[in-house]
């Protein structure tokens, strides 16, 4: 009794422990449930807000002069993209943009469910606020650096055709013809130089980046301004949105009313915050782009943040900072709602 017992029982069952953690970490239904119900949620709230992504990453990188700015006002935007390029000009960048919000937003929950467990050590210590804000820093920071690229591509397909005006290289002929509604050809003026149909496909704009940008390291520019920017809207994201889940939906008040109000107060709380992030993010991003209209290229961020405060002032930093309100109040109730919906069904069956 006492040599087999006492030889199995200490450290064969602490390798089976170890083992079974690490199996159910792996196989777990419950955090199998946690990624496909953020692979849904980041589908179900960037397609419906697709419209207004494409139109402040369009505000966020045109040229500030007043004539240069043809995408000023979020309505009247909205009706000149529909004139230039109809239903897909709202969908441009849309597809890629799926793609990689699907495993960004898996990722993101995921992470951000399991590290709360750590931090907590599986419900034995609280859940505090600085808790809350590590792990979706953390879990912020862990989604888009495996999608970065995916992201970039994005950037580039949503202003590609975009009729941003090539202010060097106006000609009178060009002028005595802005009246007239203009055609596919004339709405890309995003470069010198026009794209060709296969380079704006998703695997298109990829080799375009990598053979024209320095390689594979063309489609992490701007990596570490998205870092930074990254961690602290994620965390602020998901801390605010517990925080007013615990005063907005108490015990017997989910209603979906309620939940979607969470979900739209702390986006709009954690964007607001973090907008010159973002900015800076995307003057990165289309940096490489041979174009005229683009503007000055930087060489990192700190450059890019010197550049913009220095020729726009702060206001600079929250170009486009309107239309993203209104793409971020119904994206972040849309993906917390589904997020939450999804995974209570996967969970109960």
């Amino acid at each position: 009794m006492s040599t087999s017992s006492v030889s199995s029982s200490p450290l064969s069952s602490s390798s089976t422990q170890s083992k079974g953690l690490l199996s159910s970490l792996i196989v777990s239904p419950e955090v199998a449930s946690y990624f496909i119900a953020g692979g849904c949620a980041g589908a179900a709230s960037r397609t419906i807000v697709s419209p207004l992504e494409r139109l402040k990453i369009i505000q966020q990188v045109q040229p500030r002069t007043s004539d240069a700015q043809p995408y000023k006002g979020v309505w009247r935007s909205l009706v000149r993209m529909w004139k230039e390029e109809g239903f897909r000009g709202y969908m441009r960048g849309n597809g890629i943009n799926c793609l990689r919000i699907v495993p960004y937003s898996a990722v993101q929950f995921t992470t951000y469910e399991e590290l709360k467990k750590f931090f907590t050590k599986h419900g034995s210590k609280e859940l505090d606020t600085p808790k809350r804000l590590a792990s979706g820093a953390l879990a912020g920071i862990t989604s888009v650096c495996t999608t970065y690229p995916l992201d970039i591509v994005r950037a580039r397909l949503s202003i590609a055709t975009a009729s941003i005006p090539i202010t060097k290289s106006q000609s009178p002929i060009t002028n005595s013809t802005s009246n007239l509604k203009p055609s596919t050809q004339n709405t890309f003026h995003t470069s010198s130089h026009p794209y060709t149909s296969q380079e704006l496909t998703m695997w298109g704009m990829t080799m375009k980046i990598v053979r024209e940008e320095g390689g594979i390291r063309g489609l992490y520019r701007g990596l570490v301004a998205t870092a930074f920017g990254v961690a602290p809207y994620v965390g602020i994201n998901f801390a605010a949105y517990e925080l007013l889940r615990g005063i907005i939906t108490p015990p017997g008040q989910n209603s979906v009313t309620r939940k979607l109000t969470c979900g739209a107060l702390a986006g709009s709380i954690s964007q607001t915050l973090t907008y010159p992030f973002d900015v800076l993010r995307r003057k990165m991003q289309v940096t490489g782009m041979k174009s005229s209209a683009l503007g000055v290229k930087y060489t990192g961020a700190l450059d890019a943040l010197v550049g913009i405060v220095r020729t726009e002032g702060i206001q600079g930093l929250y170009r486009g900072l309107w239309p993203n309100l209104l793409k971020v109040a119904p994206s972040i109730a849309t993906s917390f709602f589904t997020y939450e919906l999804v995974k209570e069904l996967l969970i109960s069956t």
